[in-house]
């Protein structure tokens, strides 16, 4: 990992030189971009990568004052590439000074300590973007469902809500190489790439199309429900005990699914439909068609179907575990219980025999001769 002292040191640009040192090569990469801002030469290009691009002011009539809102570009790209580049020292820094420390005092073995790395890491992103997301929300999302298309295409974006969409798929794409630093399981990388890709292909598509409003009332309860899980399994991971937060996932997990399926079907299949701007038009962002909505209708019913198939099978595999344990407790105990049952009828048995002189009868002795 970045930041960490080796008695022993591979060879230079080996892969073990690669993965022990690329926290150090990637904080350089973004010294060298910050340091672009020093000179008149190179700042235009290195703000580029630093601030969010695309401003544009409006004046309404309710504020008197000028409001800045933003919308997307090609230079967008290079915004992503650079917080791509602070996810990777973040995530670095996480796991040498807190998870690799709580890992040495656990003692896990190689398949728990992946799985905790990753809940790890992911449970601080969650809460981080769940708490974010949270201060983004407004009333309005709450308590108005008509909010989600109304004057769709929203082109213009709050700081807060574009910055939040560039953290996010900075982040997501940074899971991508954190796939060979970490040195992540073959049995492991296929699943992990199914949820990296999934989300990198939600939230860019919800932040190209303009349904940012869309996509971030769904990711709130979304990483909530992420949340929840992965401090459950970094609980159970302590103390195999703890279980009870996944019977609350559980829950939490089918009403968030229902949510999403519900307000989805809202936006796409009532909402949008009516609006009065109709039409594709890339120059206004505007993608209002029947094509485009039933593509992001069914993409989205999909990726619900294929968390719950997850989820059964994932219920129905812990189910056949404890069922498992069950029965082998109970064999193990029924032994116990024969043998004591042996033992108090040998014994009872032993104490209602009759002697053999006891056993014959008067008419079978002898008379004494007179």
């Amino acid at each position: 990992m970045g930041f960490r002292k080796k008695n022993k040191s591979p060879p230079v640009l080996s892969h073990e030189f690669v993965i022990q040192n690329h926290a150090d090569m990637v904080s350089c990469v973004a010294m060298i971009i910050l340091l672009g801002l020093m000179f008149e030469v190179t700042a235009k290009f290195a703000i580029m990568f630093i601030t969010v691009q695309y401003n544009v002011t409006q004046t309404s009539e309710d504020k008197s004052e000028p409001v800045n809102f933003y919308h997307y570009g090609p230079k967008d790209i290079a915004t992503v590439f650079f917080y791509m580049l602070i996810a990777i020292i973040l995530h670095a820094l996480i796991q040498e000074y807190i998870l690799d420390k709580i890992n040495r005092r656990l003692h896990l073995s190689k398949t728990k300590h992946s799985k905790f790395n990753e809940s790890g890491q992911l449970a601080v992103f969650y809460l981080l973007s769940f708490t974010w997301g949270c201060s983004i929300l407004t009333a309005d999302f709450v308590t108005n469902p008509m909010f989600l298309w109304e004057g769709y295409p929203h082109n213009h974006m709050a700081f807060q809500v574009k910055f939040f969409y560039v953290c996010q798929m900075a982040y997501w794409l940074h899971a991508l190489p954190e796939l060979y630093f970490q040195k992540v399981r073959k049995e492991d990388i296929p699943r992990q790439l199914y949820y990296i890709c999934l989300y990198i292909f939600h939230i860019t598509g919800a932040y190209v199309l303009n349904l940012h409003r869309l996509g971030l009332l769904l990711l709130v309860p979304h990483y909530l429900v992420e949340l929840l899980f992965h401090a459950s399994r970094l609980f159970y991971f302590s103390n195999e005990n703890k279980q009870k937060g996944f019977t609350l996932w559980a829950l939490l997990f089918v009403f968030t699914r229902l949510l999403t399926l519900t307000l989805s079907v809202l936006t796409f299949g009532f909402g949008l439909s009516r609006t009065d701007k109709q039409g594709f038009s890339l120059a206004e962002g505007n993608f209002n068609v029947l094509t485009v909505r039933m593509t992001c209708l069914s993409a989205i019913c999909l990726t619900q179907a294929w968390m719950m198939w997850k989820f059964i099978n994932f219920q129905l595999k812990k189910w056949r575990e404890q069922t498992q344990l069950q029965a082998s407790k109970k064999k193990a105990v029924s032994p116990k219980s024969r043998a004591s049952k042996k033992d108090s009828s040998r014994g009872g048995s032993a104490n209602g025999v009759m002697k053999p002189e006891d056993k014959t009868s008067p008419r079978a002795r002898k008379p004494k001769a007179s």
